[in-house]
């Protein structure tokens, strides 16, 4: 039985790099793991009061609805002022709403933070952990996963070099050993 993995990436940028190193990771499951873009840019702002039984936005409902379906969650993001882009934390409470409905309760969730600088998007990858806590994501630990850098091993074609292919390979490895445990 293959198991679905949803994989979402922070950065609503066309071409962005957290796009770019999510494409290079989703290659790299086994292939009895279905690795699913689930795209969160058209979700609107959170706001508990068009989130009634009445009146549920679609979009809300398009998005848990995929949620439900997945084994585990992949995030790739990037950081904006030391902490998580808008949209991914917009997309984090629309899946945890309403009350006692949190589409993330169990998931295994894995993180990778991307960034042209020498920081790796720790901030965003620990505030995320934060959130992953209180919504009871098992998070994989090691290998921590912060891609520093970033534009000095993607290629033109948005590939990954031959040195770092191995240490991607080794997180989708861990992650894949941590969603066999639950």
């Amino acid at each position: 039985m293959s198991k679905k993995i949803a994989v979402i990436v922070g950065s609503l940028r066309k071409g962005s790099f957290s796009r770019q190193i999510a494409n290079n990771l989703v290659g790299l499951f086994p292939s009895d793991y279905e690795p699913e873009f689930v795209e969160i840019g058209n979700l609107p702002l959170y706001n508990e009061d068009i989130d009634t039984p009445e009146n549920v936005p679609a979009e809300y409902t398009e998005f848990r609805n995929k949620l439900k379906d997945v084994s585990g969650v992949l995030f790739v993001t990037p950081e904006y002022n030391r902490s998580v882009p808008g949209a991914l934390k917009n997309a984090i409470d629309v899946g945890s709403r309403p009350y006692g409905a949190n589409m993330w309760d169990g998931k295994p969730a894995a993180i990778v933070s991307v960034s042209p600088g020498a920081i790796s998007g720790f901030g965003s990858n620990h505030h995320l952990r934060q959130s992953l806590v209180f919504l009871n994501m098992p998070t994989l630990q090691q290998p921590e996963a912060y891609i520093g850098n970033v534009t000095n091993i993607l290629d033109e074609n948005g590939k990954v070099s031959d040195k770092t292919i191995g240490f991607l390979q080794s997180i989708i490895d861990a992650y894949v050993d941590l969603l066999n445990r639950y």
